[in-house]
C-alpha cells in the first residue's frame, strides 16, 4: 500500500491522495471506458482547430489521455495528477510528461492548445474553485474542456457513502461568466447508452478569445 504523507490544503486532496484515490485506479481501468472515451473525444476534438499540446488536470491513470493519444498521435500530452499510484501508472504511457502534484498546488509555466479536465471538478473544494478556474484559463493557448456533473444550481452529493466529496454545479457557465470564452458545442453521455455509455457526463467546449490567448 502506498502511504502519503504530505499535508494537504483541503479534505479533498488528502481524501484523493490516499487509499480512496489508490482503490479508484484499480476501479478506472476498462474496455468499455477506453472505447467510450474514443468516442467521446472523437466528437469534441471534431470541433477544434489543429491541437497540439494538450493538459489533463486530474488524469489519473491516463484513460482520457490514452484515448486522445490514439487520436492525435502526434500531439504532446501532460497531466495533473495527486495520487501517487495513479501516477505510476501515467508514467508507464511514455507519452505524457506527469506532475505529480495537486491542482492547488501547480503553477502553470507555460500554455497549452487544448485543457481538459473531467470527473475532477466535481471532487474540489468549492472554496478552491476560482483558483483552479483561473489555473485553466491561464494554461489555455486556446480551448477548454470541461466534462463534469451539472447542475444549476451548487449541490453536495453523498459519495459512496462520504460527505463532502462530490459537489455539482454548473462548472462551465460559471467559467463562461467570469473570463472571456465563447462556447463552442456541449453534450451529454448516459450511463445507459448501448454502445459507449459514460457515466451520465456533461461536456463543454470552451475557446478563448484570440485577444486573451498570450498570457505567458
Amino acid at each position: 500500500m502506498i502511504l502519503n504523507m504530505k499535508k494537504y490544503k483541503t479534505e479533498q486532496e488528502e481524501f484523493w491522495a490516499g487509499e480512496f484515490g489508490n482503490e479508484y485506479v484499480n476501479r478506472n481501468n476498462s474496455e468499455v471506458l477506453f472505447a467510450s472515451n474514443l468516442a467521446l473525444f472523437s466528437r469534441i476534438l471534431q470541433r477544434t482547430a489543429e491541437v497540439k499540446t494538450i493538459i489533463e488536470y486530474g488524469a489519473n491513470i491516463g484513460m482520457n489521455l490514452s484515448a486522445i493519444h490514439t487520436l492525435l498521435p502526434n500531439a504532446s500530452l501532460s497531466a495533473v495528477e495527486i495520487n501517487e499510484r495513479a501516477t505510476e501508472q501515467l508514467e508507464k504511457l511514455n507519452c505524457v510528461n506527469v506532475f505529480k502534484q495537486s491542482i492547488l498546488d501547480f503553477s502553470p509555466n507555460g500554455q497549452y492548445d487544448f485543457v481538459l479536465i473531467k470527473g475532477v471538478l466535481i471532487h474540489i473544494n468549492p472554496d478552491e474553485l476560482i483558483n483552479v478556474y483561473e489555473k485553466m484559463y491561464n494554461t489555455s493557448k486556446k480551448y477548454i474542456c470541461i466534462a463534469e456533473y451539472y447542475n444549476p444550481a451548487p449541490v453536495q452529493i453523498n459519495y459512496r457513502g462520504h460527505q463532502n466529496k462530490l459537489f455539482k454545479r454548473d462548472f462551465a457557465g460559471e467559467m463562461l461568466e467570469k473570463y472571456n470564452l465563447t462556447l463552442i458545442d456541449y453534450g451529454f453521455v448516459y450511463h445507459r447508452d448501448p454502445c459507449f455509455p459514460q457515466d451520465d457526463i456533461t461536456w463543454f467546449l470552451l475557446e478563448k478569445s484570440p485577444n486573451n490567448q498570450e498570457l505567458f
